[in-house]
């Protein structure tokens, strides 16, 4: 169902490995320990970061050619490679995921979804639909624009802006990371590193690698850089980097995300074929 490096041999694109390639990263907090040391390891390539929506766009249009991406983009594109055993995940709370609901969730009838995310969307209604049996209508809540000015009866939020959400007239508060846990026993993957097709990845899993356990064994001097940009003291920042993620895709990582997938396939959208380049 999935690809891994192994499976795709570089030696067939010799026109992508002439130019210079292009790694988007993801620029939440929650991925620093991930991308903090990657412009140094990987020196060679263009990095940019961006929220993980308009990545998993551009890896799609051929922007990017590997992408730290929703992990429903790599479930949903079959000619994507997973390159690394680096990813976003959490085994319980994760903090950063949250459905922030105006009425008890039975009653939830309109989601406004983040338009940063396409691994939570979906999540969130798979959790709505299986442990509430509701199929609330859908609104999009634009990057730019603060929970508050929707009215919709719950928001979904992810990222920074996640963590410590605006106040408002919420009666309940769902954790997706602890609701996903609850309901499957299983760990989540948020997002992995993914590569288009004829990407040069033999060097890849192993400096992704690098850089996650560089920037896992560095967490304080991240910490530093990042917690005012998300609103929190250092050890708020710290104790979600240490506590609240997981950045091992191992393979009860793999359980937890072939269940998703197969729960996701009713929200998953057509792919462009035209959109995704050879």
């Amino acid at each position: 169902m999935f690809s891994d490096c192994s499976t795709l041999p570089h030696s067939r694109y010799p026109s992508i490995s002439r130019r210079r390639l292009r790694i988007g990263a993801v620029s939440y907090l929650n991925s620093q320990p991930l991308v903090d040391s990657l412009a140094q390891h990987f020196h060679d390539w263009e990095v940019t970061y961006d929220v993980p929506s308009r990545l998993a766009d551009h890896l799609a249009t051929g922007q990017l050619d590997v992408g730290l991406i929703p992990s429903i983009e790599w479930i949903r594109n079959p000619t994507y490679v997973r390159v690394s055993n680096a990813c976003i995940g959490c085994r319980g709370p994760v903090l950063s995921v949250k459905l922030l609901s105006r009425v008890p969730i039975a009653r939830i009838r309109t989601l406004a979804l983040d338009a940063g995310s396409r691994t939570s969307a979906a999540l969130v209604q798979i959790l709505l639909q299986e442990r509430f049996g509701l199929r609330p209508e859908c609104l999009a809540l634009p990057l730019d624009c603060a929970p508050h000015s929707s009215d919709a009866d719950a928001i979904l939020l992810i990222g920074d802006r996640a963590i410590s959400p605006e106040e408002g007239e919420y009666v309940e508060t769902w954790d997706l990371g602890q609701q996903w846990w609850d309901w499957s026993g299983l760990p989540f993957v948020f997002a992995v590193w993914a590569a288009r097709p004829g990407v040069p990845v033999a060097a890849l899993a192993s400096g992704l690698a690098a850089v996650r356990d560089e920037g896992l064994a560095n967490l304080e001097r991240i910490v530093a850089k990042h917690a005012g940009r998300a609103g929190l003291s250092r050890h708020q920042a710290l104790c979600y980097l240490r506590d609240n993620l997981h950045f091992y895709f191992g393979a009860e990582q793999q359980q937890g995300l072939h269940l998703f997938a197969r729960y996701a396939a009713d929200f998953l959208t057509p792919i462009s074929r035209d959109a995704v380049l050879p």
